[in-house]
């Protein structure tokens, strides 16, 4: 099965994009909803369903977003993305931090800065699980002086390798899905 960038290009181009964005927000919105049902109105039940519709609903997006090309199927690129997006998981503790802080500022309750503030703890996470994919599968390369430049999305913390002008006008970033013209040069 070789769906990987089929749409990309096409007249169905437009529409898968619509679909991706859409599934996303609706796995968003199930999650939200469980969250809601169990902290709310004490409903676990309800709230495992409306996750398990979420799941669905973020893999039916995946899938939309690999069909429209969005994500790297060449194995450099592959990789490339994964170190990118693992260093953007490490910034985004203390750029979470930071929220925390200014919801409590705000007058959030304790426990939802607490919240917050676990999320940040999750997100460092993640920079150290793929960091630790990243040094186990990835192979070993020489970086060329291309390689070697890095941009910076100034939304996400994501980092691009290479030379960024290569990339088409409408590049977004893989995480946050800004134009490229918010990444700066490190």
């Amino acid at each position: 099965m070789n769906y990987f960038g089929k749409t990309k290009g096409t007249e169905l181009e437009k529409t898968i994009t619509q679909l991706a964005q859409g599934e996303a927000i609706g796995g968003s919105m199930y999650y939200a909803l469980a969250k809601i049902a169990k902290e709310k109105f004490g409903l676990d039940e309800v709230a495992k369903e409306f996750i398990e519709l979420g799941n669905q609903e973020t893999n039916h997006g995946a899938f939309y977003a690999i069909l429209n090309g969005r994500y790297p199927s060449d194995e450099k690129e592959f990789w490339q993305m994964v170190r990118g997006l693992s260093k953007a998981e490490y910034k985004g503790e203390n750029n979470i931090d930071k929220l925390a802080d200014s919801l409590s500022a705000i007058g959030l309750d304790e426990k939802s800065v607490a919240q917050v503030r676990e999320f940040a703890v999750q997100e460092k996470h993640h920079g150290e699980i793929t960091q630790a994919i990243i040094e186990k599968y990835s192979p070993k390369t020489e970086e060329t002086a291309a390689q070697k430049k890095v941009y910076v999305c100034s939304v996400c913390g994501f980092e691009y390798e290479g030379e960024l002008d290569d990339e088409p006008d409408d590049y977004i970033c893989p995480i946050c899905g800004c134009k490229k013209g918010v990444f700066k040069k490190q």
